[in-house]
């Protein structure tokens, strides 16, 4: 006799370990297969775009902080880029150097957390992270020097940087570029052909190419599709196009290549600061810029690759020292909506690993 069963809807969160911050998945279950997710968002809603409509454009530098956290400086870095773009302001040679350092230095921090706590969600618990950990410390130790803080820099300012490295942040930063490869070849020793990992990982929940350009992903999610997309090279903005380097792509789109695409971006990273910081001029770090600025009526669109995908600011200007509209493109809200495609039709578990491979920031989703 046939056992007849029927579809159960699960809760998962709002305060799942799993889930990355505030988030909660309406998961529909047949026995332990996904049949349908349905995303629950907004429990970290701040209203950001509406407070920067209140603010002056250096007031809301702060606020960009509060997106993605794990990598905040890049968030500030997209902003002031946008607000550039939209008042014709030119930038110290110094000062691009140096945001390009933070960049980079923002994202392997960001992957180290992404792959560490990715690990995590496969039943590593804790091992894996704590190594990724002790690289990230030490970005933070440099972070630390340059504006005194460890998770909220607010350094980048329109025209430059707040203010000039340390002295003894060149040194530090050398001895870590030197030393990072070599970590990231014991990860990979560690964990690339790790038998766990590569049976939950392989050929696991995977983003056809299509689907993920159609869905619009961006960062490590689109390129482990094999999708070479990366707004670095496609639309070049402040000095990348001054650098060599390459662009992974994974050949499947499952969860390892989003696990591997991240391992091979931080490599690429390191060679990026090998070339800024041989090529670091002396000079000033931050142009004139009015305290209360009034960019010409206009708007713009600036966007930058995040480490997580395409961060992107439209800003509307009426001419007055607030922005009329500010509007955020999170690339993690993108990159979230493709995950009913990956997991349907695979089992709970997996559902788990794959929304980790996603790498999001309840921050910047909700806003």
């Amino acid at each position: 006799m046939a056992i007849r069963t029927e579809p159960f809807i699960l809760n998962m969160g709002p305060q799942h370990p799993s889930t990355h911050g505030v988030f909660r998945m309406r998961v529909t279950l047949d026995g332990e297969v996904v049949v349908d997710v349905e995303p629950v968002i907004g429990y970290l809603h701040r209203g950001i775009e509406k407070l920067g409509e209140t603010r002056t454009y250096t007031q809301i530098i702060p606020l960009t902080d509060r997106l993605d956290y794990v990598a905040s400086m890049t968030n500030n870095f997209a902003y002031v880029l946008a607000v550039e773009k939209l008042a014709g302001i030119k930038i110290p040679e110094r000062a691009e150097y140096l945001r390009i350092i933070m960049a980079e230095t923002m994202r392997i921090a960001n992957h180290l957390m992404a792959v560490g706590f990715f690990l995590n969600d496969l039943g590593a618990m804790m091992t894996p992270v704590l190594y990724m950990w002790r690289e990230r410390e030490k970005l933070l130790d440099l972070y630390e020097m340059v504006c005194g803080q460890r998770l909220t820099y607010n350094y980048m300012r329109i025209g430059g940087v707040s203010q000039d490295v340390p002295e003894e942040f060149l040194p530090a930063l050398k001895k870590f570029v030197a030393e990072m490869p070599g970590f990231i070849d014991e990860y990979d020793q560690l964990l690339s052909q790790n038998e766990v990992l590569l049976a939950r990982t392989k050929g696991v929940c995977i983003l056809p190419r299509d689907t993920a350009i159609n869905t619009a992903a961006s960062g490590p999610v689109l390129r482990a599709s094999g999708v070479k997309w990366d707004i670095r090279r496609a639309d070049p903005y402040s000095i990348y196009d001054r650098f060599d380097f390459e662009i992974p792509v994974g050949t499947v789109g499952d969860n390892y290549d989003r696990y591997w695409v991240r391992m091979q971006e931080m490599r690429q990273s390191v060679r990026i600061l090998e070339q800024a910081i041989a090529q670091l001029p002396e000079g000033e770090v931050c142009a004139r810029v009015p305290h209360l600025l009034r960019p010409p009526i206009g708007e713009v669109y600036g966007h930058i690759e995040a480490p997580k995908g395409e961060l992107g600011f439209y800003l509307v200007s009426d001419n007055s020292i607030a922005p009329y509209r500010l509007h955020i493109r999170p690339p993690t809200l993108i990159n979230l909506t493709a995950l009913k495609d990956m997991v349907v039709g695979w089992k709970v578990a997996d559902l788990i690993i794959t929304f980790g491979s996603i790498d999001v920031c309840l921050g910047e989703i909700d806003r």
